[in-house]
């Protein structure tokens, strides 16, 4: 198994009222950037539904210089009907992604909780300060 030192949250920058499904993200991954597979390990539906995507002992494709040691994860959103950033995650996300993490945390206890703008700061992604909201918590 691959050593993982970070559990990176971002989101689709999918506005609202606009879906983007596992599917889609997965095709669109595959299609236009010339991925292998979707590039996050997992994707969080709108609903709440965790999608798995790479497998965790494969590495990621979503977040330069990062993806060898960490677990990539999306949810659906991060845009407001103006396709400007914001904290569109539903209730349904935000319980799937606190049960998520604490798994992945229990999977890999030493893995430090971010965003991905954490980690490129040009990035505004996921949209909410994923850091300050997990710490201590999980």
């Amino acid at each position: 198994m691959r050593t993982i030192t970070l559990l990176i949250v971002h989101c689709s920058a999918t506005p609202q009222g606009v879906s983007l499904s596992f599917e889609d993200c997965r095709r669109d991954h595959i299609r236009h950037r010339g991925f292998s597979d979707i590039g996050y390990h997992f994707y969080l539906t709108r609903d709440g539904e965790i999608h798995r995507g790479r497998p965790l002992e494969k590495t990621g494709a979503h977040c330069l210089h990062h993806n060898r040691h960490s677990i990539g994860i999306c949810y659906e959103g991060g845009l407001d009907a103006a396709s400007q950033p914001a904290d569109t995650r539903t209730p349904a996300q935000k319980a799937s992604l606190i049960a998520l993490l604490r798994e992945l945390r229990r999977l890999f206890p030493r893995a430090l909780i971010v965003g991905h703008h954490d980690l490129n700061p040009v990035k505004p992604c996921p949209c909410f300060e994923a850091e300050r909201e997990y710490r201590g918590t999980i």
